[in-house]
């Protein structure tokens, strides 16, 4: 659930789907592969809503302990897990508004859970954990936005300048949304052409999309999930001009909502540590394919 989206937008731009985009979806997408993983019923260990995950990569390398050569070596990436855990300990913090550029939104919100109590802030810090692993192994330089090292927060605004003073060649801001039973699936957020106060996403939109397409190919094929079936007309690629994170973005950037917390069975493939490796590593493959071109 996008962090400065505590409620549904009241402007949401068309989804802007150049044929370029769709074509690497559907150049990465595989027969057969919308259907949704065997384990479905959230039996087992690896798949208690109420545990808590436990990450499994260890911290950043210090200056002492160098990054492995790779195929990234020389870029950086920036994952911002959506949502910090402490946040429901300071609503008011959080309600504070900021300017996102085109108009102002709150700092940030609590996030979604699954009806179990498994809280999307949670999920997302997991997820990070993973994704950062699988990228230092092919060299990159990882940053996170938060690792739950701060009281709330970041705010959105905050959230996006992480990544532009990093100079990153690519953002990736981890969610699972909170829609409605029946409604499935994964979708990655593009940012609009929005122009307006400190927002100018000119520079990005194009490159973006490139990395939104190649993210969502990737994780079709590598989790089994289905692209959504409420959002994105199926292509799994959804255009907002709403959201701070993306509005105030000068690097590519984009959202990945990785299924619906409060659909059953999408909660049972979220609470699957399994799972969540295999969307960690659709998401490092896409971020892999779009920083080699």
């Amino acid at each position: 659930m996008p962090y400065d989206d505590s409620v549904p937008p009241t402007r949401r731009a068309r989804p802007l789907l150049p044929a370029a985009v769709l074509a690497a979806l559907c150049l990465t997408t595989v027969a057969g592969c919308g259907g949704s993983p065997a384990t479905t019923d959230g039996a087992g260990a690896d798949a208690s809503p109420s545990a808590t995950p436990t990450a499994p990569a260890s911290p950043s390398p210090s200056p002492a302990e160098p990054l492995p050569r790779g195929p990234l070596t020389g870029r950086t990436v920036v994952i911002d897990p959506g949502h910090n855990p402490r946040n429901r300990e300071h609503t008011e913090e959080i309600n504070e508004k900021v300017d996102i550029g085109t108009g102002r939104k709150e700092c940030d919100t609590t996030g979604t859970s699954t009806d179990a109590g498994y809280p999307e802030a949670r999920f997302t810090l997991d997820v990070s954990h993973r994704l950062r692993e699988l990228l230092q192994a092919q060299g990159a330089r990882v940053l996170l936005t938060h690792d739950e090292d701060r009281p709330f927060g970041p705010c959105i605004d905050e959230r996006a300048r992480i990544g532009n003073e990093a100079k990153a060649d690519a953002v990736v801001s981890v969610h699972a949304d909170g829609s409605a039973v029946g409604n499935r699936g994964f979708h990655v957020i593009l940012p609009a052409a929005v122009k307006g106060g400190g927002a100018d996403t000119s520079k990005i939109v194009k490159s973006s999309a490139d990395l939104g397409a190649r993210i969502a190919g990737h994780f079709v094929r590598t989790t089994g999930s289905a692209p959504s079936n409420y959002i994105g007309g199926g292509t799994g690629l959804d255009t907002r001009n709403d959201l701070g994170g993306l509005n105030l973005s000068t690097v590519p950037k984009v959202f990945v909502e990785c299924g619906n917390m409060r659909d059953p069975k999408d909660a049972a493939l979220l609470t699957s540590a399994s799972w969540r490796q295999k969307a960690a590593q659709g998401m490092a493959d896409g971020i892999a394919d779009h920083l080699k071109g």
